[in-house]
C-alpha cells in the first residue's frame, strides 16, 4: 500500500510507489509532511528512505533536520496547546478567536509540516503585520494583539529559530515564495538509488566542489572530478546513464529484471560468464522493446541498447564495479568494511586517490562475494577469509582480492586492481615517461637473446604491466607457457593477436585451494610442456625454487621471465634467498634485474612510476653479489634530468650479459659497434612510433596490434638486410621500417 512503512533499528523505510504525492521530501510538501508524521508515531528515527520508482535515503544528519521539525510541530500542537483559547487571546478577544484559530490551524497543520520555511518567513509576517495594527487600535485591542502575537506566534518562531534547518537558511530566505522547493534541494542531498540496483550514490557534486576535470567513458558514463576545500583527496563524480533514466524507462528495467529473475537460463548455459551476458543481452532486447511498446514508449536504437547494457549490468554483470573499471583512468578500487557505511574510495590515473559518489550496500557486498565464489571455484567464508580471484567486465578487467570474517573484524571488504583492457606497450610506456627509448632497445635486445629476467618494485610499480608489455616483444614464432595465480596477464588479448600461448593457473599462496596445484609444481609442468618461453606472473612462495631451475634450463634457449617484490637488485636477492630459501649459487641464473617505483612529488601529494634501473647479475660471484661486485647497473635514473640514462659499463661495451649475448651471433662477435648500433636501432623504432602517434594526434599506434606487427615486420627487414649486405645495416633496416610505417599510416590517416 501507498505510504506504508516498515522499521527497524532506527531506520524507517517508506513505500511511495504509485503515490501520487512524489518521494522525496525536497521536492514534495505533501512528501515531507507525511514523512514528518512517521518520525512522530516511531519517535526514535536515525534515517529514513522513501522507496519509489528511485529510493531516497537520507542520512542521520539530514533526518535529524526533519525530526526536529517534527518536534516542534508536536511541542507546539500537543505539548503547548498552541491552538487553545488561553493562548490566542482573552474572553474580552473571542469575536477574533476563529479568525486566529483557523489562521494557526493552517499555519501549523498545513505551512509547518509542508513547508516550514515558508512557515517561519508566515510567521514574521504575521507579527510584523498585528503589531502594527495594534497601534492604531483603542488600548483594549492592542493589548489583545500583544497577547496574541506575545503567546502564540512568538513562540511559534521562538521554536522554529531553534532548529538547525531554520538556522542554515535564515541568511537566505529575502525573496522566498512560499512553495518554492529550491532551499530544500540545496539542504536535503539523499542518496539514491533505482529501484533494480542495490548501490546508492550521491546524485549532486559536493558543496563548494571546485571542478577539475570532465570527461566521458564509453557507455555515456560522465566523469567530474573536484576539489573539495580542506581536502586534500579529490572528489570523483560518476554519473552513469542508469542514473539519468526517466521514471518510465526506470519501471521498464525493473520490469524486466524481475520477469528475468523468474525466468532464468538453465545452470549450463551460463557457466561461461561471456555466454551468459550474450544470454541476458538476446533476451533483455527483446523483453525490453515489447515492454517499451506495451507502455507508449517509443525507444531509438540508441535508447534500447543503452537500456539492454544496464539491464545486462545489474544482472548477470558487477553493476556500479562494471562502471568504475569502465573508466581507464581508474587504477585500484577500494570497498572498505563495514560496508555500507563508506563510500568506494579509487586510485585515479591523473588524480590519484579519490572518494566517489557511490556507496555500496551490504546486499552489493554479498551478490558480490557470490559471484566471484562461482566464478573462481574458491572460497570465502570465516574458514577461508581470503578470495585471490580476478573479474572480466566489457569495460575492463581486474585482479580481485576479497576478505571476510574471521579476518576481517567487520565483515566483506574488497581491492580490486585494474588491468589495461589492452596491453601494455613499450611505445605507450615511452609516450607516458615510464622509461626512455633506450630502455626500450635494450630490453628487445634481452628478449631476443634469451635471457632470464626479473621485473621487480614496489606494490603499484607497474611490474606486471612492464612483464606483459615485454611479451609483446616476443617473436609470434615462439610458444609462450604462462603460470599465475590469478590471471593478471592479458594472455587472451595477445591470443587475439596471434601469439601462440599456454596459460596455466595455479594455487593462490593465501586461499590454499586443495583443488588447484601449487605453483612450484604447476611451474614444473610448464617446463615438461616443451620447448617455450617461461613466464610467471608474481614469484610468491615455494615456486622461487622451481623457476630457478627453469631459469637454469631455459637461460640459453627462451626467455625466462618473472615479476617479485622487491626495492633494488640486493632486495630482491635478499627476498629469494633468504626468505623463499633459493641458494645463492642458483640465483646466479638470473640475468637482468629491472626495478620500478612509485615515485612522489616534493609536496607528497602526488605520485607517478618510473623504470628506476636496470642491473645485471654477474656469475663470478660465490656467496655476497653486493660485496663480490656481482650486481652491476647497466642504466639508472636520473631524478634531476627524469629520464633513465645508461651507465659507462654499457655504453663502454663492458656489460657482461650483453656480450654473452653477442659472443653467439656472428654479425657480433667482438665488433660493440654493431651491438650498440642494433640496440639503438630498437630504441629508435619505439621513438619514432611515438613520433608518428604525436604527430597525427592517434594514440591507437601505439597499442599492441600495431607494435606486434611492427616487431615482426623489423625483424624480416633484419632477415632481408643481413642477406643482402651481409650485415645488420642499422640505418637501412631503419629506412625500410620507416617506408613500411607510413605506408600502414595512411590506411588510417
Amino acid at each position: 500500500m501507498v505510504c506504508d512503512f516498515e522499521t527497524r533499528d532506527g531506520l524507517i523505510r517508506v513505500s511511495c510507489a504509485n503515490c501520487v504525492f512524489g518521494s522525496s521530501v525536497e521536492d514534495f510538501d505533501v512528501c515531507f509532511a507525511k514523512t514528518l508524521d512517521k518520525i512522530l508515531q516511531v519517535r526514535k528515527v536515525e534515517r529514513i528512505i522513501l522507496a519509489g520508482i528511485r529510493e531516497y535515503e537520507y542520512d542521520y544528519e539530514q533526518t535529524k533536520l526533519l525530526t526536529e521539525i517534527a518536534e516542534v510541530y508536536d511541542k507546539l500542537m500537543n505539548r503547548e496547546k498552541l491552538m487553545s483559547f488561553a493562548r490566542i487571546g482573552s474572553e474580552k478577544c473571542e469575536r477574533c478567536f476563529p479568525k486566529r484559530v483557523s489562521e494557526l490551524q493552517f499555519l501549523l497543520s498545513e505551512m509547518l509540516r509542508k513547508d516550514p520555511i515558508g512557515a517561519y518567513i508566515k510567521i514574521n509576517r504575521l507579527i510584523r503585520r498585528y503589531t502594527e495594527l495594534g497601534k492604531n487600535e483603542k488600548p483594549m485591542c492592542q493589548k489583545c494583539y500583544e497577547y496574541y502575537v506575545n503567546n502564540a506566534l512568538v513562540k511559534i518562531k521562538q521554536e522554529l529559530e531553534k532548529t538547525s534547518l531554520i538556522k542554515m537558511v535564515k541568511d537566505k530566505i529575502h525573496g522566498y515564495k512560499p512553495g518554492d522547493r529550491s532551499l530544500y534541494r540545496e539542504i536535503f542531498t539523499p542518496l539514491i538509488r533505482p529501484i533494480f540496483m542495490l548501490t546508492r550514490y550521491m546524485p549532486i557534486p559536493p558543496k563548494n566542489g571546485t571542478p577539475l576535470k570532465r570527461y566521458k567513458v564509453p557507455g555515456n558514463i560522465i566523469v567530474e572530478i573536484f576539489n573539495v576545500p580542506g581536502n586534500v583527496r579529490r572528489f570523483y563524480h560518476v554519473s552513469p546513464p542508469e542514473f539519468r533514466l526517466s521514471d518510465e524507462k526506470y519501471s521498464i528495467i525493473d520490469s524486466a529484471r524481475r520477469y528475468m529473475a523468474e525466468h532464468r537460463p538453465s545452470e549450463t548455459e551460463t557457466t561461461q560468464p561471456e555466454r551468459a551476458r550474450e544470454l541476458i543481452t538476446n533476451m533483455g532486447m527483446e523483453l525490453i522493446r515489447r515492454m517499451s511498446l506495451d507502455a507508449g514508449l517509443r525507444l531509438s536504437d540508441e535508447e534500447l541498447n543503452e537500456m539492454v547494457n544496464i539491464l545486462v549490468r545489474y544482472t548477470t554483470g558487477f553493476g556500479v564495479l562494471e562502471v568504475l573499471l569502465s573508466d581507464e583512468k581508474v587504477q585500484d578500487v577500494y570497498i572498505n568494511s563495514p560496508i555500507g557505511t563508506t563510500p568506494i574510495y579509487l586510485g585515479h590515473d591523473d588524480f590519484e586517490d579519490c572518494e566517489t559518489n557511490l556507496i555500496p550496500t551490504r546486499e552489493d557486498a554479498e551478490g558480490w562475494a557470490t559471484r566471484f565464489r562461482l566464478l573462481s571455484g574458491r572460497p570465502l567464508d570465516e574458514a577461508n577469509p581470503v578470495l585471490d580471484t580476478e573479474m572480466f567486465s566489457p569495460g575492463g578487467r581486474a585482479r580481485v582480492c576479497a576478505i571476510t570474517r574471521s579476518l576481517s573484524p567487520e565483515g566483506i571488504g574488497y581491492a580490486l586492481r585494474r588491468h589495461r583492457e589492452r596491453p601494455w606497450t613499450y611505445p605507450l610506456f615511452i609516450d607516458a615517461k615510464f622509461f626512455d627509448p633506450i630502455f626500450a632497445g635494450l630490453m628487445g635486445f634481452f628478449v631476443d637473446g634469451s635471457r632470464s629476467i626479473l621485473f621487480s618494485g614496489g606494490r603499484s610499480s607497474g611490474k606486471t604491466s612492464l612483464l606483459a608489455s615485454t611479451l609483446i616483444e616476443i617473436m609470434k614464432r615462439f610458444r609462450i607457457v604462462s603460470v599465475e595465480d590469478t590471471l593478471e596477464l592479458p594472455l587472451v588479448q595477445m591470443r587475439n593477436l596471434g601469439y601462440n600461448i599456454e596459460s596455466l593457473k595455479s594455487r593462490s599462496v593465501i586461499t590454499r585451494v586443495e583443488a588447484e596445484l601449487p605453483a612450484d609444481e604447476a611451474l614444473r609442468t610448464a617446463i615438461r610442456l616443451g620447448d617455450s618461453c617461461l613466464i610467471m606472473g608474481e614469484v610468491r612462495s615455494t615456486e622461487a625454487k622451481a623457476l630457478y631451475e627453469a631459469m637454469r634450463i631455459g637461460a640459453l634457449s627462451n626467455l625466462v621471465a618473472g615479476t617479485i617484490h622487491g626495492e633494488s637488485a640486493y632486495g630482491v636477492f635478499d627476498r629469494v634467498v633468504n626468505d623463499l630459501g633459493v641458494p645463492p649459487t642458483s640465483f646466479k641464473a638470473t640475468d637482468i634485474i629491472v626495478i620500478s617505483g612509485r615515485l612522489r612529488t616534493a609536496d607528497g601529494l602526488h605520485t607517478f612510476r618510473r623504470v628506476l634501473e636496470v642491473t645485471e647479475v654477474r656469475k663470478h660471484w660465490q656467496s655476497d653479489p653486493v660485496e663480490e661486485g656481482g650486481f652491476v647497473n647497466l642504466m639508472e635514473y636520473n631524478a634531476k634530468e627524469d629520464t633513465l640514462k645508461p651507465t659507462e659499463t654499457l655504453i663502454n661495451g663492458e656489460s657482461f650479459i650483453v656480450n654473452e649475448i653477442a659472443k653467439r651471433v656472428k654479425e657480433w662477435h667482438g665488433n660493440w659497434d654493431a651491438v650498440w648500433s642494433n640496440i639503438e636501432l630498437r630504441a629508435k623504432v619505439k621513438k619514432a612510433m611515438v613520433d608518428y602517434a604525436n604527430k597525427i594526434k592517434n594514440k591507437e599506434i601505439l597499442e599492441a596490434e600495431w607494435v606486434s606487427r611492427s616487431n615482426e615486420t623489423f625483424h624480416m627487414f633484419c632477415e632481408e638486410v643481413r642477406k643482402e649486405v651481409g650485415s645488420l645495416d642499422s640505418k637501412e633496416i631503419f629506412n625500410r621500417w620507416n617506408e613500411w610505417f607510413k605506408d600502414q599510416l595512411k590506411t588510417i590517416v
